[in-house]
């Protein structure tokens, strides 16, 4: 081999070596991101590119596909000092890699972070139960939050959820004591509203029962005192029918007694009419 066809063949594996070097085949979905001399030069898009060897140089390849952030779990402070634990999910795109790459040092880890302490600022400005049952509050409030942030990075924020926002076990353990408190208090008070309706119905009872206790004894009274009347306009002067009732009353008083439980032996007098005669003399007196 003459010098000349060497040299010949040694520029021209050295051009090959140099284009092949200086081509650059983008895959679909990724951007490649190009500096020359140090310094950012522009990004290569998907499909086939030509750089300057030694001069430009690829120093990222960010992704175009939406990357899916998992936020680990973290305890959060409610507004009235309540432990909760949250965590939530972000689905970002890159729409500017150098911004990506030059804008800040780790991304992911940025976005993770900013939405951990967004989402603690968030919940720390309201209650428990408010936390709990506004998801989809939070959500808003916190894609608001760091929606402008991230795209000073050039990045777009596609969506963020909320996974899950539950208390902790120490305060699941306070608020099961408390609901089983409740739970008590309200036996309580039901049992004592039904224990004072009780005392009420009965006094109303026993009210009713004596007033009518007291009609019927007006109403026995009077029937006593027509009776009496009737007997004395009936009797007048005569002594032998008022002395014939008295003496029945009187046995009747004296049959009653016998059959008491009480009683063992009943003696009746033997002038019976001598009796009533005293009675009556006793009562007219």
């Amino acid at each position: 081999m003459t010098p000349a066809l060497f040299i010949g063949l040694f520029f021209a594996t050295l051009i090959a070596i140099l284009i092949g070097m200086g081509v650059r085949i983008v895959p679909q979905g990724y951007n490649y991101v190009v500096q020359r001399l140090g310094k950012y030069h522009k990004t290569l898009k998907p499909g086939l590119n030509i750089i300057i060897p030694f001069i430009d140089n690829v120093i990222s390849k960010p992704t175009t596909k939406e990357i899916v952030l998992d936020i680990a779990d973290q305890e959060v402070i409610t507004k009235d000092n309540a432990v909760i634990i949250t965590n939530a999910v972000a689905f970002i795109q890159i729409t500017s890699p150098d911004k990506a790459v030059y804008g800040i040092e780790d991304f992911q880890s940025g976005i993770e972070n900013l939405i951990q302490t967004t989402l603690r600022s968030i919940i720390g400005e309201i209650a428990l139960d408010d936390a709990l049952s506004s998801r989809d509050t939070i959500r808003t409030k916190l894609k608001e939050g760091i929606a402008d942030n991230i795209a000073d990075w050039g990045i777009t924020l596609k969506n963020v959820e909320i996974q899950d926002i539950r208390p902790s076990r120490s305060m699941q353990d306070a608020m099961e004591r408390q609901a089983a408190a409740e739970r008590e208090r309200r036996a309580t008070v039901t049992k004592a509203e039904g224990e004072r309706e009780a005392a009420v119905l009965e006094a109303d009872g026993r009210k009713m029962a004596a007033e009518r206790d007291a009609t019927a004894a007006v109403t026995l009274a009077k029937a006593s005192a027509e009776a009496i009347g009737v007997v004395t306009q009936a009797i007048g002067d005569k002594e032998l029918p008022a002395m014939f009732l008295l003496g029945e009353k009187y046995i009747g008083s004296m049959e009653d007694m016998a059959k008491s439980d009480n009683a063992k032996t009943v003696v009746l007098p033997a002038d019976i009419q001598q009796a009533v005669s005293g009675i009556m003399g006793r009562i007219g007196k």
